[in-house]
């Protein structure tokens, strides 16, 4: 399993806005900006996120994006599973019940049941805050002059 762009650089705009929730809404160049990525690419990334409402939007002069609740309330996971579609390892493990042919008899179907197990109890359990405070912990933000 390969996470793309599209996935990394979500979950790194979410990030952007959960630090910079008390901020109010938060133009999408100024995210850019700070991250590194295009904000043509970033407005491609927001129509699936607004699809999901886990944005909240505002328009005109002091528009911008926030977080729709808070960085706690978010996984990594839940932000992979709406940009990837899917965090699954193989694709016979996408339909329940299983319709691969082998799945009767496949000896390694539990390999990739695990496996996919292992993934999502992995990032189910990491919040945007977690992220944050890790990094905080870590003394990320310490400066020497």
């Amino acid at each position: 399993m390969k996470i793309s762009t599209k996935g990394r650089y979500s979950v790194r705009m979410l990030l952007d806005l959960a630090e910079h929730k008390d901020d109010g809404f938060v133009a999408l160049r100024d995210v850019a900006e700070r991250q590194g990525i295009s904000k043509k690419y970033l407005e491609q990334i927001v129509t699936l996120l607004n699809r999901s409402d886990i944005l909240r939007t505002n328009r005109g002069n002091q528009g911008g994006y926030m977080l729709a609740r808070l960085p706690r309330q978010y996984t990594v996971g839940e932000i992979l599973r709406i940009t990837e579609g899917s965090l699954i390892p193989v694709s016979c493990l996408e339909d329940h019940p299983n319709r691969c042919e082998r799945s009767g008899f496949c000896k390694t179907l539990s390999i990739w049941q695990g496996l996919g197990k292992v993934i999502a109890d992995y990032l189910d359990n990491i919040t945007l805050q977690d992220i944050l405070d890790n990094y905080m912990s870590a003394g990320a933000d310490d400066y020497c002059i």
